[in-house]
C-alpha cells in the first residue's frame, strides 16, 4: 500500500463511505529506506529565528521539504497552561520562524494546532504561540483548536502493543508535517522530544498509553512520519515535567536539533540531559522498529554557532 492509497481510505471513511477504519501498512520513512549515516544538525545561538533558517538551509532548504500549492502542518508542543520561561511547550519563535518559511516556500497553507492537556485556550494563548502566529497577520497561517469530529480510527497494520487507534485527519492528510517539539523532562517517559509529540495529534484516551508507553510510542510513530523534526532546546525543564512551573527546574540551553531521521534527532537531544538515547524507551523501541538511527557513533553530526 502507498500513501495516496491509504489517504484515499482515510477520505472515504471520513464521508461515510468506507465502513472499517483505513489501514496504514507502509514501512518507515526515515532510516529503514534512507541513510545509514544520518545528519544531526545542533545550533546554538540567542537569535531563534536566525538559527531556524540555518537549520533548515544544511538540510536542503525548506523547497527540499515544501511545494508550491502544499498544505503544511507545524506540529509543537502547546499542551501545557505555562508561560514561554517555563519550558513546558515549544518556543513561539521557533513556530513563528518555521511557519515563515514554509510561506516562503510557497505554501497555501500552515495548519497549527495541539490536543492540549490544559485547557486548550489557556495553552494557546499563555504559551504565546497563538499571538505570535496571530501577530503574522497572514491567511494562509490558520493556529486552530483540535475539533473531535476529525478524528480517524486507523489500523496499524505493524503495530506491536497498539493495532488501531484514532489520528486527527489534517495530520495524516498534510502534504509536509514538521515536528517541532520541546525537549523536557517527562515522569512517565523519562523524556519527551519528538517521537512523544505524536501524542498530540491522537484522540481517544491517552491515559491508557502511559500502560505500555514506549512501545506504544513507537507504534503511532509509524503512523505520523513527520519530513522533519526540529527540536526546541532554547530552555529544557529538567525536572517535574511535562507541565513544570518552577523556573528552577529550567534550564537555558540555547540550543535548536534537527534533521530528517526522528530518533536520531532524539538520541541526541537526550544528551542536553547528561542521558544516553539508551535512556529513552521510545528512543529504543523507534531505533528497534527501524524508524532511525540512535547510535550517534554512526550519525553525522554538524554543530553551528550563530
Amino acid at each position: 500500500m502507498n500513501r495516496r492509497k491509504f489517504l484515499q481510505q482515510v477520505t472515504l471513511w471520513s464521508a461515510g463511505m468506507l465502513m472499517v477504519p483505513p489501514v496504514f501498512d507502509i514501512g518507515p520513512k526515515a532510516l529503514g529506506a534512507a541513510s545509514a549515516r544520518p545528519d544531526i544538525f545542533v545550533a546554538k545561538g540567542k537569535d531563534i529565528a536566525a538559527m531556524v533558517r540555518q537549520m533548515v538551509d544544511a538540510m536542503g532548504g525548506m523547497a527540499r521539504f515544501v511545494n508550491k500549492g502544499d498544505t503544511v502542518v507545524v506540529k509543537p508542543n502547546i499542551g501545557w497552561d505555562r508561560n514561554v520561561d517555563q519550558g513546558a511547550n515549544t518556543h513561539p519563535e521557533v513556530v513563528t520562524a518555521l511557519a515563515a518559511q514554509v510561506l516562503e516556500a510557497g505554501a497555501a497553507k500552515v495548519q497549527v494546532f495541539d490536543r492540549t492537556c490544559n485547557e486548550e485556550r489557556r495553552c494557546y494563548q499563555n504559551s504565546g504561540i497563538k499571538p505570535a502566529l496571530d501577530a503574522m497577520d497572514d491567511r494562509r497561517v490558520v493556529c486552530e483548536y483540535i475539533d473531535d469530529r476529525k478524528f480517524v480510527p486507523v489500523k496499524i497494520k505493524n503495530g506491536r502493543s497498539l493495532t488501531e487507534w484514532p489520528f486527527y485527519r489534517d495530520a495524516l492528510e498534510a502534504d509536509c508535517y514538521i515536528n517541532v517539539p520541546v525537549a523536557k523532562h517527562h515522569g512517565s517517559s523519562g523524556l519527551t522530544i519528538g517521537l512523544k509529540n505524536a501524542m498530540g495529534v491522537i484522540g481517544g484516551p491517552r491515559g491508557r498509553l502511559h500502560m505500555d508507553l514506549a512501545p506504544r510510542i513507537a507504534d503511532l510513530n509509524l503512523v505520523i512520519q513527520p519530513d522533519f523534526t526540529l527540536v526546541d532546546a532554547t530552555r529544557i525543564l529538567l525536572r517535574n515535567g511535562p507541565s513544570g512551573g518552577s523556573l528552577s527546574d529550567v534550564k537555558i540551553m540555547d540550543t535548536l536539533i534537527a534533521g530528517t531521521d526522528p530518533v536520531a534527532v532524539d538520541a541526541y537531544a537526550t544528551t542536553l540531559f547528561n542521558l544516553s538515547p539508551e535512556d529513552v524507551g521510545s528512543t529504543v523501541e523507534g531505533f528497534e522498529r527501524g524508524l532511525g538511527q540512535m547510535d550517534l557513533s554512526q550519525c553525522n553530526i554538524q554543530v553551528f554557532d550563530t
